[in-house]
């Protein structure tokens, strides 16, 4: 049986009733954060002692944005794009553990596209696939899921840019899709050893492009984060009432993208902030997470992005430049689409179709069944929904 729409039917009403009430109290929310943001601006000193003190004293776990050194309202130009300069980009994808399939193995496929500012030549290509079977399918918890693989991605992005960005030449810009900061096992956790291990390789591989001086971003296309606004509500909470920071939550549902949509004009970015979290311990120093949002969309369009970036992009003023200068053009060749051209290039030469996850488990099958090896069957459910016909598939 299909989807019951009638029933859908009713929930969507049921949801359309409501939402003019919904938006107005949203509006309201917003309004005060912007009032909260206006307030504030100029008060660093006072917010980061008070999120110190949150903590330390009441939520070591508080995740929220960190003032640096520019006022919260502040907005900055677009600069002047490098008259040259390297421009990597990478994307990743990845087929996971299928028990329905006749073999079992994943794949992780990371295309990285590269260009040169001021060059004639086109943008080049290099693409780096990695084939896991047999041990390689367990980690020390059990079989490999789809978080340690997406774990595993991530990193081998990392490393095929700072592999290209030690032979490109000089001034280089790096960038990834997504956050830079790695998710992965909590203590106690399974999965926990295996992450440390990635995530040790991971600030090596950080490390190599701060040595380089590549400035290194991670960027994050129309972001729901609250960073900012959590900063706000615990500056608004009562001294007394600090306690119960992780309950108080007066600007629920309001974004850091609805304080800023307003503030950035085109090609503008926001103020710099340290990233406030449970993960911070690990990116020091010169690798410290921080970022910024910046408007890549068109004048009287908005499009904002998060754009996260290690300590040693934030130290050097020409680089934040450059990097934000970067991301501006590379946006504005997309058109009326503003997302980075060589992301988008990276993605399309990572992607796996399932026509071509179907080729590589067959490959798989072939050559095994050359070597006398037996060959598994597909699962019963999998059968129907081949023999059924399918069109999509998820990696």
């Amino acid at each position: 049986m299909a989807l019951d729409f009638q029933q859908v039917r009713e929930q969507v009403r049921q949801l359309g009733e409501n939402a003019p009430q919904r938006e107005q109290r949203l509006k309201e929310l917003r309004d005060q954060a912007h009032e909260l943001l206006q307030q504030n601006a100029h008060d660093l000193d006072r917010l980061r002692a008070k999120v110190q003190r949150v903590v330390q004293q009441h939520d070591p776990s508080l995740r929220c944005a960190l003032p640096v050194q520019e006022p919260l309202t502040a907005h900055f130009a677009l600069p002047a794009l490098p008259e040259r300069a390297t421009i990597l980009a990478a994307d990743g994808s990845q087929i996971g553990l299928d028990r329905h399939a006749e073999t079992d193995y994943c794949l992780i496929n990371v295309g990285a596209i590269q260009m040169r500012l001021a060059s004639p030549e086109p943008p080049k290509p290099t693409v780096s696939c990695r084939l896991l079977y047999d041990e390689q399918l367990y980690t020390p918890s059990g079989t490999i899921t789809d978080a340690t693989l997406a774990l595993m991605r991530d990193l081998n992005e990392r490393t095929i840019l700072a592999r290209l960005a030690a032979q490109a030449e000089p001034p280089v810009v790096t960038f990834t899709d997504g956050p830079m900061e790695l998710w992965g096992g909590k203590d106690g956790d399974g999965e926990a050893s295996e992450f440390q291990k990635s995530l040790q390789e991971y600030l090596g591989v950080l490390a190599q492009l701060c040595d380089l001086q590549a400035a290194t971003a991670g960027y994050v296309d129309k972001p729901g984060a609250n960073l900012v606004v959590r900063l706000l509500e615990v500056g608004l909470v009562p001294e007394a009432e600090l306690a119960e920071i992780r309950r108080r939550r007066p600007l629920r549902g309001v974004t850091d993208a609805d304080l800023y949509r307003e503030l950035l004009g085109s090609g503008e970015r926001s103020p710099v902030y340290a990233l406030q979290s449970q993960s911070a311990r690990n990116y020091t120093q010169a690798l410290a997470l921080h970022f910024f949002y910046l408007n890549v969309g068109r004048p009287g369009k908005p499009w904002l992005a998060r754009v996260e970036v290690p300590a040693w992009v934030v130290d050097s003023r020409e680089m934040l430049d450059g990097l934000h200068a970067v991301l501006v053009s590379q946006c504005r060749t997309m058109g009326s689409r503003p997302y980075p051209y060589l992301l988008h290039r990276a993605h399309e030469t990572a992607v796996v179709s399932l026509q071509e996850k179907e080729q590589v488990t067959q490959m798989i099958a072939l050559e095994l069944r050359r070597r006398g090896v037996q060959v598994g069957e597909v699962s019963q459910k999998q059968a129907m929904k081949q023999t059924a016909g399918r069109t999509s598939y998820k990696g």
